[in-house]
């Protein structure tokens, strides 16, 4: 069986990681580089670094911070935010990224990911998908959450998927830093509709919503931020609490 992973997010405003709640409030909670060197060291299986306000201010993805973070952890790198285009992407792979995370962009023009797959392969895609639930479907919203598409979550998906993304990244709005679990019916949902590893994000609080999140609503990875920033759990006792419930992971 594959191993289920652990994944610290950085979101990073200003050249700080921050955290709030339904994307909102923000507070600073620490260096990207230092916050990323130490999930390394605690065991973490990748670490997702995001720049929050980039696609809202229509500014370039922030290369210089990717490679100093690229240089202080040993494990794989997760980038997005204000990429715009196939150079973007390969310049961010360029600077030590191992996976690109593609959201707003993906909106307009959805084909970048099959002109982005034929040159870095689908395994370096990764298709964010920020959702909320109204009246029982789920939502697409853009720009950081400012925006709503109209786009249905589960259609949504399928698509990126046939157009190439090689992973989701599914951030429920709702439960994002309310520390109350993941939308697992959602991640349940689409685990049964796409053939691409899903990662979890948005409502971990406890130990047992990622151990939810991983065996109701299979997903194969789970993000969390506000536990690991503020020292809440950590990595090692998590994976420990895991794997004595029977699920696979790298100790």
């Amino acid at each position: 069986m594959l191993t289920r992973r652990i994944i610290p997010c950085l979101d990073v405003l200003d050249g700080r990681v921050v955290k709030g709640k339904k994307f909102q409030k923000l507070i600073d909670v620490g260096d990207p580089v230092e916050l990323a060197a130490r999930y390394s060291d605690e065991g973490a299986d990748e670490i997702v670094l995001l720049d929050i306000s980039a696609s809202l201010e229509s500014r370039k993805p922030f290369f210089s911070l990717v490679t100093d973070v690229a240089k202080h952890v040993a494990i794989p790198l997760t980038v997005g935010g204000g990429i715009r285009a196939l150079d973007d992407i390969i310049s961010l792979l360029r600077c030590g990224a191992d996976k690109v995370s593609l959201n707003t962009v993906l909106t307009d023009d959805p084909f970048l990911l099959g002109r982005a797959a034929e040159r870095v392969g689908t395994q370096a895609l990764v298709a964010a998908i920020d959702v909320q639930r109204r009246n029982g479907s789920w939502t697409v919203h853009v720009k950081s959450g400012t925006e709503q598409t109209g786009r249905d979550a589960l259609e949504w998906a399928k698509t990126v998927v046939d157009h190439g993304a090689g992973e989701l990244l599914i951030t429920s709005i709702d439960h994002d830093g309310m520390k109350k679990g993941y939308d697992v019916e959602l991640l349940a949902k689409l685990s049964t509709l796409v053939k691409v590893p899903i990662v979890a994000s948005g409502g971990a609080g406890t130990v047992q919503h990622l151990l939810e999140a991983l065996s109701v609503g299979r997903a194969d990875a789970v993000l969390a931020a506000s536990i690991f920033h503020f020292k809440e759990i950590s990595i090692f006792q998590l994976k420990q609490f895991l794997s004595a419930e029977g699920l696979p992971v790298r100790l």
